[in-house]
């Protein structure tokens, strides 16, 4: 038994799972403490991964080499691409997973990776000497060392169930809440707060009536999370069910307010606001007659389900109650009530872009403990602290990722700039690049960042490095391809599209809004032929790769000039470099947010609020620029 490590994570949720994996794959020495080696990466909340923007960041993940896309993707019991109707930015994967297989998955991983090592026991104690951290102590007594710590300890510092006027310490339920860091960590000057969040009924699937209820399949086309080939999902595919509460659901429910621990006084803390409890929707939108829910599987063979919309903290008789009028569930079954939870957070503008805290050298904070919500925010944390808790104590260049580079680099920057007052959530209008940040390229723009540190393997580069090929090669035949008027026209004629007056390259016929490759290819046999050519495993992601380069090419290449333009001001490096109280020219609220914030770059600095253009002006002026 060994008692010193290079790295050690604290929580294996789905971030700790991240960050533990990567600092490990990389080289460090690796250990894992948890409560509960048998719930490792448990879904708490909802057993889905991706969605609006999350779904990118699942891509990221994997093109960096992380593993929660691999793990989904082999425990999808639906997957769908959401946003269609929309153009390919908004895009975002989404994937229903079986619960149970989603933990084996990750189990295995963590079981299989060399140099990471597991302990089971609460963290209780962060050894720190000399502004350093320097181990764990755990509720056990033991003590280990360690040259660098990851916190990811989720909804566990000092968590507090809540249903109805019942309150449960805990961080989930059934599950004992942590004490003890938290306290350790206020009393070395860090701010700390409370956050809230919820998470539904559970149903019997035996006791729906789903002749009441409209039937939502999965789609079963190529689109999937990881970029590496044949990671498929063999489980049965299960279908969603969509319900709608009533005004008789509304009834019980506002009698139920008063017992209600967010309208009576006894939840505190703030919420997230893109996935408020059901009694919150009432009270946000008192004229609306319904609200949209979600009856989805919780595994492929299990019985339960998942209310998705329904997340409460109303007592049980009034939950049950209220879901006894909807129709479908009737003569519903539950296993267990919705309940809220409070729990202790930090605020990550005590961070760097490492997610490095700045008072504790090589101690790193990631996911919910960072006012975070969301499996996948967390795991897009816990992989960078991962990957720069190695590159800290090996002496090694950090790793940050930029705006214009990740949707992980806009919610870390996002965090540590800004801060939070309310659960963080990603969406794609937090992106202001978010065509250059589209869940088909991930791979492009990230693995050769993770081969480079070492965490995507060769066989994923050179993947990589073959698909980026292949696209480019179709994008140029359309670029080389003269298509002649007369050959083409019957064919576009024949399916109601205008007929061309003269030939033109293959490249100008694409950007017709309403052809695709795959249309065109059945016009143009050379086009045909070329496709044949393609890789087969990996040919319709290919195709559309080349399409969108193609249909968007100017908006991708007037994106990528703006973002070049921004970038100059996340290279000018400030810093330490400024006594701000003394630089009077700037207005008081600018002085002591970069007093507070010390930010690394002018450009981190422009996106603090309250810093003005004109405050920004004074700096470069300052700078000689």
């Amino acid at each position: 038994m060994r008692f010193n490590y290079d790295v050690i994570v604290i929580g294996a949720g789905h971030a700790g799972c991240e960050a533990a994996c990567a600092a490990a794959r990389l080289g460090s020495s690796t250990l894992l403490i948890t409560m509960d080696m048998n719930k490792i990466a448990q879904m708490s909340c909802n057993p889905a991964v991706g969605g609006i923007a999350k779904g990118q960041i699942v891509r990221e993940i994997d093109a960096l080499g992380g593993q929660m896309g691999i793990v989904t993707d082999r425990s999808s019991i639906q997957f769908r691409m959401l946003n269609r109707s929309k153009g390919p930015a908004m895009w975002s994967p989404r994937s229903q997973s079986d619960r149970t297989r989603f933990i084996e998955n990750w189990r295995k991983i963590i079981d299989d990776t060399p140099g990471l090592y597991q302990w089971q026991d609460c963290a209780t104690e962060l050894v720190i000497e000399d502004g350093e951290v320097r181990g764990v102590k755990t509720a056990f007594g033991v003590t280990f060392k360690a040259r660098a710590v990851v916190l990811t300890a989720g909804t566990f510092l000092n968590g507090l169930m809540h249903v109805g006027q019942v309150q449960m310490e805990g961080g989930r339920v059934s599950e004992p809440a942590s004490r003890g860091i938290t306290e350790q960590l206020a009393s070395l000057g860090f701010a700390t707060n409370r956050m809230k969040t919820g998470t539904p009924v559970r149903l019997d699937a035996r006791t729906i009536d789903y002749s009441l209820a409209t039937r939502q399949d999965g789609e079963r086309d190529f689109h999937h999370f990881s970029y590496l080939p044949g990671v498929r999902s063999e489980l049965k595919q299960r279908p969603c069910w969509i319900v709608y509460t009533n005004d008789a659901v509304h009834r019980v429910l506002r009698e139920g307010l008063p017992y209600s621990p967010l309208y009576n006084g006894q939840i505190q803390s703030v919420g997230p606001r893109y996935c408020p409890s059901i009694e919150t929707k009432l009270v946000t939108f008192p004229d609306k007659d319904s609200h949209q829910l979600f009856i989805e599987p919780e595994g492929e063979t299990t019985q339960e389900m998942y209310l998705n919309g329904f997340s409460s903290s109303m007592p049980w008789d009034v939950q049950i109650e209220a879901i006894s009028k909807i129709p479908a569930l009737r003569n519903a079954q539950i296993y267990r009530p919705g309940y809220a939870i409070e729990y202790d957070y930090f605020d990550p503008r005590q961070l760097s872009h490492t997610l490095e805290t700045k008072l504790v050298k090589n101690l790193f904070f990631a996911g919910q403990v960072n006012g975070t919500t969301g499996y996948e925010e967390a795991a897009g944390q816990g992989l960078v602290a991962g990957i720069n808790a190695h590159q800290s104590i090996e002496g090694k260049q950090p790793f940050v990722l930029g705006r214009d580079e990740a949707y992980i680099g806009v919610l870390i920057d996002d965090l540590v700039t800004k801060g939070v007052d309310e659960p963080y959530r990603m969406f794609t209008s937090r992106a202001e690049h978010r065509i250059l940040l589209r869940q088909d390229d991930a791979d492009m723009r990230l693995t050769p960042l993770g081969y480079r540190l070492g965490l995507a393997t060769q066989e994923r580069y050179d993947l990589m490095l073959a698909k980026q090929q292949q696209v480019n090669e179709l994008v140029q035949f359309a670029r080389d391809f003269s298509v002649k008027a007369s050959l083409i026209n019957p064919s576009l004629e024949k399916v109601g599209l205008q007929p061309l007056k003269q030939g033109v390259k293959l490249y100008d016929l694409l950007l017709r809004p309403q052809l695709s490759i795959t249309q065109v290819a059945e016009f143009i046999p050379a086009l045909a032929q070329h496709l044949d050519s393609l890789e087969l495993e990996r040919r319709e992601e290919i195709i559309e790769a080349a399409e969108i380069k193609i249909k968007y090419h100017g908006y991708i290449q007037r994106e990528e000039m703006i973002a070049e333009k921004i970038g100059r001001l996340d290279k000018l490096v400030i810093k330490d470099r400024f006594d701000y109280p003394s630089i009077l020219q700037l207005s008081t609220e600018a002085r002591q947010k970069l007093e507070k914030i010390n930010p690394e770059t002018i450009g981190q600095a422009s996106r603090i609020p309250g810093i003005s253009p004109s405050d920004i002006n004074i700096l470069l002026v300052l700078m000689g620029r």
